[in-house]
């Protein structure tokens, strides 16, 4: 299969902000470990290690089950329904949150004792 057809990824669609939309608007516990970028729509949520699991439950929601990482460095594909990693084409940018974004962030929402936090 061409990889610019993929069910599921629109490699024209852009990131919908800088972090996880549901933590920024102030759904408990608003921080994340790391962010993940729906690759049908654009949506940015944070991964299933961090507490609300954002980008999942947008998968589940919207019907878009392809995330891609929105972490600096990497460009992998996940599905969420199958549990399996894809191949997919390169993403319109940005591919990743801003450089000041800190990881875990944002910064001044996450407690000292963060990783105990972790799924």
């Amino acid at each position: 299969m061409d990889a610019d057809h993929i069910p599921g990824i629109d490699p024209t669609s852009t990131p919908g902000g800088d972090g996880c939309a549901e933590c920024l608007a102030g759904e408990a516990p608003g921080w994340w470990f790391h962010l993940r970028r729906c690759a049908a729509c654009g949506h940015i949520g944070c991964c299933d290690s961090s507490p609300a699991q954002h980008a999942s439950g947008h998968a589940r929601e919207s019907g878009h089950p392809v995330l891609t990482s929105f972490e600096p460095g990497e460009d992998w594909f996940w599905n969420a329904d199958t549990q399996q990693f894809l191949d997919g084409p390169a993403m319109s940018p940005p591919t990743e949150h801003p450089s000041a974004q800190p990881t875990p962030g944002p910064a001044g929402k996450v407690p000292p004792d963060w990783q105990r936090h972790l799924k």
